[in-house]
């Protein structure tokens, strides 16, 4: 196992050498094929992974069937549905992979069992939460006091991956823009590479 896929744990300053070699451990390696799903809608997840290699994306449908993409997941981010996992009930959400991806799973059960052993996994838990409540609090609030042209931008410096293998239509769902406005934001970016 590639210790750098495992940051996620690793950045946690509080681990002790043998707990994080535990915890690595008790993962899988899961192969995805491009278009696989990795969640359903209507199922309940009984895992999450941290990607390894490749892209992934989470979308539902709004009331009118529209495809809308709610997040990307990228190279050594936690690709989960916390309240289907956590509160164990039906995801309303799919995550789907944009390309190929390769994957290291743990088991709700598997975690649950490390979790209560294990009480710096419950402080790396908090963190990680505390952590990703602020990155969604931050883009709800970007939604709406950001420029359209600001937020892709932001998307394109933080997930370039996304920008690169992505397809438009879902870029633009995940910023909340029509398909002809990012194309021309995207058009007035090259030819204005310093516009903000």
């Amino acid at each position: 196992m590639t210790s750098k896929i495992f940051d996620v744990y690793s950045d946690f300053p509080f681990f002790f050498e043998e707990e994080l070699s535990e915890i690595c451990l008790a993962h899988e390696k899961m192969i995805f094929h491009k278009g696989d799903f990795i969640l359903e809608e209507g199922k309940t997840a009984n895992e999450y992974y941290i990607l390894e290699k490749g892209l992934a994306r989470s979308f539902v449908n709004d009331f009118n069937g529209n495809d809308v993409t709610t997040h990307f997941f990228v190279e050594k981010e936690v690709v989960i549905d916390v309240s289907s996992l956590f509160q164990r009930i039906p995801t309303q959400e799919n995550i789907v992979c944009i390309t190929d991806c390769e994957c290291w799973k743990l088991d709700f059960e598997v975690f649950q069992e490390l979790f209560h052993r294990i009480p710096n996994l419950r402080e790396w838990g908090r963190a990680w939460m505390s952590q990703e409540l602020f990155r969604y609090k931050q883009r709800s609030v970007e939604m709406f006091t950001l420029s359209a042209t600001k937020r892709y931008l932001n998307l394109l410096q933080g997930k370039h991956q996304v920008v690169q293998y992505a397809p438009l239509k879902q870029i633009a769902s995940y910023l909340g823009v029509t398909d002809t406005s990012l194309s021309r934001i995207r058009k007035e970016l090259v030819s204005h590479p310093n516009k903000k």
